[in-house]
């Protein structure tokens, strides 16, 4: 058995270079004086070089012509101890050196093995997975934004002819690049339109990314607009972070309330629209990039510019072209679409199915809806979460609605007498008779009106409808629709 193992001990010198060259990391070895004993094939690809060139050479001739710049021998000889070090060779070339100590029988170092391993494109690899924790990092943020945003989305309801009319210059004005501005009332849904343009422009394929102005502070505007370099400021990320304008690249910007912007930040604003450049903070270098804006505002930016609170310059770069959108007020023909689509919306998300009363519809179209689209969505929600099935009624709504559709639903053109007396209070008809007589009405008609009159008595005695509903033991609902039984007429 010992001669079989001092028979395979003898035979590994033999094969002692093919076994180097099965290694997968290069090999280097060289003895205490630094000099070449052995090198791989590995060695040979990773640094180019043969090893005609470097046997019996020593190390720090090497370094001295330059075709290393660092070693590690004479450090592995002088502490014994194994050690790294990262190497460049003369072409660039990135080389991770592991050396350990081989010690002789008193216990000297007698060669240094160094495992050499090519990191040039491991640092390719760490930079291209960086670049690419940077590429999700956006669309992570992107598709927060334009997931929200469908969150929020809705049709463009255009029933209305002041809609019709604004829906084919807005698909005129989606085709160009110019930058838009939408004017109009809080909640009259400038979002709608914002987005309406982005899907039928040529970057609906790209990021939609709405910046609320107003819900940034001032501090922050320029960092969130265009970015920040890393370490720009106390407590900012390691790596640097991403502006707006970065996100939204070849994509839309849409800027809510622009209005609200800074001066200072107006001024930095102004600066990209007119080069398409920015910088980031903490930065010096410029960044191209390819945004269309779209804003919006419920101001009157010329006022505001004539009172010096909005940068003339900037006014007139957003104002390319401005679609003011009309309030609610001034579109009656698409409330009823509006509150019937909220309505399948938040139905489907409560899982409730409703519908709405026809009452409850005319007081919608009746309703000036100061608040807006905005009121109105907020206000069907409400419904929705409030109520468990059945019909929307009018008594279901906000006593300001109704109480408003009722004021509009009396007719106290011929009202009845009121009598005064220690016994109560009585009614008498005029016309009563008259009607009677002509006998060109039907029972059931006169009999309403008689109970419409009665009830407008009712509610001028008591100013309440829940009041007269409760003392005459009807729903309010059967309540309103008696009080303007005859406006068809």
């Amino acid at each position: 058995m010992n001669d079989q193992i001092k028979t395979a001990d003898s035979s590994i010198p033999k094969y002692f270079s093919r076994i180097l060259d099965l290694i997968s990391d290069g090999v280097y070895i060289s003895d205490r004086q630094g000099r070449t004993l052995k090198v791989n094939s590995m060695y040979e690809r990773l640094s180019g070089l043969k090893k005609e060139q470097l046997l019996g050479r020593n190390v720090d001739h090497l370094v001295s012509e330059g075709i290393f710049d660092t070693i590690l021998n004479p450090e592995i000889v002088k502490t014994g101890k194994p050690a790294t070090c990262l190497q460049t060779d003369s072409k660039g070339k990135k080389l991770v050196l592991n050396g350990y100590p081989i010690f002789d029988n008193s216990g000297e170092v007698a060669l240094v093995v160094t495992f050499v391993r090519d990191i040039t494109l491991l640092s390719q690899l760490r930079e291209q997975i960086r670049s690419q924790r940077k590429l999700v990092e956006k669309f992570k943020t992107n598709f927060q934004y334009i997931n929200e945003g469908s969150d929020h989305q809705r049709p463009l309801i255009a029933n209305s002819p002041v809609m019709v009319d604004l829906r084919r210059s807005l698909e005129d004005l989606s085709a160009t690049d110019a930058n838009i501005l939408l004017q109009g009332e809080t909640g009259v849904g400038k979002d709608v339109f914002a987005r309406k343009i982005h899907q039928i422009s040529a970057r609906s394929g790209n990021p939609f990314i709405k910046v609320d102005c107003p819900t940034i502070h001032e501090s922050l505007f320029e960092s969130e607009l265009f970015g920040y370099a890393p370490g720009a400021f106390s407590g900012a990320h390691t790596k640097g972070k991403l502006g707006f304008f970065e996100m939204a690249e070849k994509g839309t910007l849409f800027l809510d309330e622009i209005g609200e912007l800074p001066l200072a930040v107006q001024a930095k604003l102004l600066r990209v629209l007119q080069d398409r450049e920015i910088v980031r903070v903490g930065s010096t270098k410029l960044r191209k990039v390819d945004v269309r804006i779209v804003s919006a505002t419920n101001r009157d930016l010329e006022e505001e510019v004539r009172q010096g609170r909005f940068r003339s310059d900037l006014f007139y770069r957003l104002r390319v072209a401005v679609i003011t959108i009309p309030p609610v007020r001034d579109r009656h023909e698409d409330v009823v679409p509006l509150a019937q689509y909220f309505l399948e919306r938040y139905g489907s998300r409560y899982k409730k199915s409703l519908i709405f009363d026809d009452d409850t519809l005319k007081v919608f179209s009746q309703y000036d809806w100061p608040g807006n689209i905005r009121e109105m969505e907020n206000l069907v929600q409400s419904l929705v979460i409030t109520k468990q099935s059945g019909n929307v009624r009018i008594s279901d709504l906000p006593s300001n609605m109704v109480g408003l559709f009722a004021d509009s639903c009396r007719d106290l053109s011929n009202p009845p007498t009121e009598n005064l007396s220690k016994t109560g209070t009585t009614l008498e008809f005029p016309g009563l008779n008259r009607e009677l007589e002509a006998g060109d009405r039907s029972l059931k008609s006169i009999m309403s009106d008689i109970e419409r009159q009665i009830l407008n008595f009712a509610l001028k005695k008591h100013s309440s409808h829940t009041k007269v509903a409760e003392r005459f033991k009807v729903d309010r609902s059967t309540l309103f629709r008696k009080l303007r039984a005859d406006r068809s007429k």
